[in-house]
């Protein structure tokens, strides 16, 4: 396969303000941050990219038009175009707010005519390159704008790739921000809900102090993966009438399709693992903390507000107990994300502050969610044909999206290929999942 960055070529980079910047920039309150955001300094931008096949209009229109409204959208998803900004404290500590200055969004145009829609459903090309934040970490947002587009034009497709920094937004206010995109882009004004003040997610741990002073993150150089470092891609697909079966597996734990389908990938992809019985496997994945905090926010609350759930268990645990019994776990994980334990778990890490560069290789590491509204994000030629997620690469990450069916998931998978080998002749996990290499 010939190298990514020959076929996709830069054309053009700018920056989109929002629509009213010099106006209400002055009026606009910096943004403290939460543990849960500081942690996650060290990882770099997270990126999601939409795909539309042909016909749609001359590239100078499709540019002009996404320029126009993403300057009509920021106007209302402000935080989107500040900066972060690191303030040094007296004891060799820093400190972090979001400025929300509208200094604007990076835009970058790209061109890559040698590959095709195809390429991208089936992998068969790496998607670094159809991405605008590969190897930029969320600490870098102090000089990089904390949303990043790329449009790229393909032979038959245009690429819709974004990088954002996820203390500035969780992917519930990201696809909220795409969703309004587009539909100002298709319609060509700001609809009713679009014009409404922005609910943006405040303080809520009361016995926290802010800012917030932690080591500089940026004081040991911490490399964020961008190349797939022998890692391999693939995509899973499960029907809905596969995830229901799943679900009916395990229901004497009473959880939800989801939480079944997670359970079958986990305990399927540690079967392959090489894990000895004795070591400790995790399944991580985001939780919306929207509705449970204390007083709960308005679910259309913008912000970084997901903080990271963990089950842990033993190999030998997983193995012996099997579907149902991971399910289960996961459920009970879910159910364990209160007010009160968020809480503790923030004032903990403000004693103890760990930034980490990554997570472990051997969790099942579940980012995005099938609830998002990927395929309503119709820029006025058609919606997507497909969603795919770019760098940052870590084994064992599946980013979950909702299925072009309705009620179906597709995963988008990092993994060993001794492990994707193993997946394929694998004939219990195949008659619940598809896969796609």
């Amino acid at each position: 396969m010939e190298e990514e960055e020959d076929l996709v070529v830069v054309i053009s980079r700018s920056i989109v303000i929002p629509r009213n910047a010099k106006k209400s920039t002055s009026s606009k309150k910096k943004i403290h941050l939460l543990p849960w955001d500081l942690s996650r300094l060290r990882f770099g931008y997270l990126q999601r990219g939409l795909l539309f096949s042909k016909p749609y209009p001359k590239i100078d229109t499709v540019l002009s038009k996404l320029q126009t409204s993403l300057s009509l959208a920021l106007d209302r998803f402000y935080p989107l175009a500040g900066r972060l900004v690191k303030t040094k404290n007296d004891d060799d500590t820093v400190s972090f707010y979001i400025n929300p200055d509208g200094s604007g969004v990076e835009f970058v145009h790209a061109s890559a005519t040698n590959i095709e829609v195809s390429d991208i459903l089936r992998l068969s090309t790496t998607l670094s390159s159809f991405f605008p934040a590969t190897g930029v970490k969320n600490c870098n947002g102090v000089s990089r704008s904390l949303l990043m587009v790329q449009v790229t034009e393909m032979k038959d497709g245009i690429f819709i790739g974004f990088g954002y920094n996820s203390t500035v937004a969780d992917g519930d206010s990201i696809w909220k921000f795409l969703n309004a995109w587009s539909e100002i882009c298709s319609k060509g004004l700001v609809p009713e809900p679009c014009q409404r003040r922005l609910q943006l997610k405040g303080w809520f741990f009361e016995e926290i102090e802010y800012p917030i002073r932690i080591p500089d993150p940026e004081a040991k150089a911490a490399r964020v993966t961008t190349a797939s470092s022998g890692l391999q891609e693939l995509m899973f697909h499960v029907t809905k009438e596969n995830a229901l079966k799943l679900e009916a597996k395990a229901n004497d734990e009473k959880v939800s399709s989801l939480q079944a389908v997670l359970g079958h990938l986990w305990c399927s992809m540690v079967k392959h693992s090489g894990m000895s019985r004795e070591e400790e496997t995790h399944c991580r994945l985001p939780i919306d903390m929207r509705r449970r905090v204390d007083p709960p926010l308005e679910e259309d609350c913008f912000g970084n507000v997901s903080q990271t759930g963990i089950a842990r268990v033993t190999v030998g645990e997983l193995m012996d107990n099997g579907l149902g019994w991971a399910a289960g776990k996961i459920n009970d994980m879910e159910r364990s994300q209160t007010h009160e334990n968020a809480e503790a778990s923030a004032e903990k890490w403000v004693r103890d502050v760990k930034i980490p560069v990554s997570v472990g290789s051997k969790d099942l590491v579940v980012t995005s969610s099938h609830r998002f509204d990927v395929y309503g994000n119709d820029f006025g030629w058609g919606k997507p044909v497909a969603a795919r997620a770019g760098p940052p690469y870590v084994s064992g990450r599946m980013v979950v999206f909702q299925g072009v069916e309705e009620g179906s998931l597709d995963f988008q998978a990092c993994l060993l290929p001794q492990v994707v080998e193993k997946l394929s002749e694998d004939v219990d996990f195949k008659e619940f999942v598809s896969i796609v290499l």
